[in-house]
């Protein structure tokens, strides 16, 4: 059998980068970065009050107390917004919110509690009754979190909420992005029906098209084409064609990849697809190649589960690789087992998991489901937040044994 890893190469040795475009920062949610943004604007953008309060000189407070409280005449009221930098004069102060600009002539922010009258009694005189600690204290200075043409992120990275609104708070307009991999879906089986529709003997609802599709939304890819086909007759053909004609980067095939008398995808891509057994459970039977215009092609085992950890291991990181992404694989952390269960000889396991957050200093890992790992345990998928990661030579995992977990949120 071959090593996961091995496969994992020759999968993404014949990734292609796809090309990159520029959209505005508010349409880049869940993009990958290909060129780096810098700042446009400082940031803080201007010296600005983090307080509510009264901007003052220094020197005219520093020895105020609640039994010497220091008089001062407000000359000036500054909302957030204002342009306004008015002149201060000795024992003047500025009425100012937080987030508007401090005045030059101002050092330092006394904050409404630090007063006699607090906002109820702010404008006019006003009696300063706790100075602050030094010259400077409650300013924002410009430019102290970035200044115009730092850094502000790097290429390879999803563009998230955070990372969108630093940028926006930079000042950028717009980042280029890959555009999302584009992803075809089919399953394969002549035993499949639309979820809800009636079952005769033999049939089962269809569920690897929900499984895939999502996960390749999800992996910032978008979905061109979901459909199912039967065992028999041209529908794998078919599908490729359909899948080229959109423009699909890569083809995901589930089921009809193993070793029995009706596998319709290594019957009919055994010209473009390499077939092959990996040492891993589930997830054993693998298919993968290309067709001659470059569309990948992925055949992943029928079960639903083996279909799940085949996608996180090889497909997911080819789409990442596709888009640009500088991290290809999930976070992973080691816990202790909270139970223990049995591993397959000689391969890999990948459980579906279930992690147990009730004491947050000591987590755990468990089975998602008493079946373990399964590879036709569809309902337990629900459960799984998580694969528990078990190396082949490792005979079972016992309670409390340390156990390699792969996040999946």
């Amino acid at each position: 059998m071959r090593e996961v890893e091995d496969q994992q190469a020759l999968v993404l040795s014949r990734v292609r980068t796809v090309e990159a475009t520029t959209v505005p920062v508010s349409a880049a949610l869940g993009r990958t970065l290909r060129e780096p943004l810098r700042a446009a604007v400082d940031i803080p953008v201007f010296d600005n009050s983090a307080m509510d309060g009264f901007a003052v000189r220094f020197g005219d407070v520093a020895v105020a107390t609640a039994d010497a409280p220091v008089e001062l005449t407000v000359v000036a009221d500054l909302p957030a917004g204002t342009d306004d930098d008015p002149a201060l004069g000795p024992g003047e102060a500025a009425r100012i919110m937080t987030g508007a600009p401090v005045p030059g002539a101002a050092d330092a922010i006394v904050p409404f509690e630090g007063t006699a009258g607090g906002l109820a009694d702010s404008l006019g005189r006003i009696r300063v009754v706790q100075p602050p600690r030094a010259a400077g204290v409650h300013i924002r200075r410009r430019g102290e979190d970035l200044v115009v043409g730092d850094l502000v992120l790097d290429t390879g990275i999803e563009l998230g909420p955070l990372q969108l609104a630093a940028a926006a708070a930079a000042g950028i307009a717009d980042a280029t992005v890959s555009r999302m991999p584009r992803v075809a879906v089919v399953s394969t089986g002549s035993e499949l029906v639309t979820p809800g529709a009636p079952l005769r003997r033999g049939q089962i609802p269809e569920s690897n098209s929900e499984l895939l599709a999502g996960l390749a939304a999800t992996a910032g890819a978008e979905v061109v084409l979901r459909m199912s086909v039967p065992d028999d007759g041209d529908g794998v053909l078919r599908a490729v064609a359909d899948a080229e004609a959109l423009g699909a980067d890569a083809l995901v095939f589930s089921g009809g990849v193993s070793a029995g008398a009706y596998e319709p995808v290594k019957r009919s891509l055994g010209g473009d697809m390499e077939f092959t057994s990996v040492a891993m459970q589930p997830g054993k039977p693998q298919g993968f190649g290309a067709t001659p215009g470059g569309m990948l092609l992925f055949g992943l085992p029928g079960n639903p589960v083996s279909a799940a950890v085949s996608f996180e291991v090889f497909v997911r990181p080819a789409l990442l690789a596709m888009a640009g992404r500088a991290q290809l694989h999930r976070p992973r952390i080691s816990l202790p087992a909270a139970t223990s269960w049995r591993t397959p000889p000689a391969r890999r396991q990948y459980l579906p998991a279930a992690i147990d957050r009730t004491d947050p200093a000591a987590w755990t890992v468990r089975p998602a489901t008493r079946g373990g790992s399964g590879s036709h345990l569809a309902g337990g998928l629900g459960l799984a937040e998580a694969y528990a990661v078990v190396a082949a030579d490792v005979d079972a995992v016992s309670t409390g044994d340390p156990v390699e977990v792969m996040l999946l949120t």
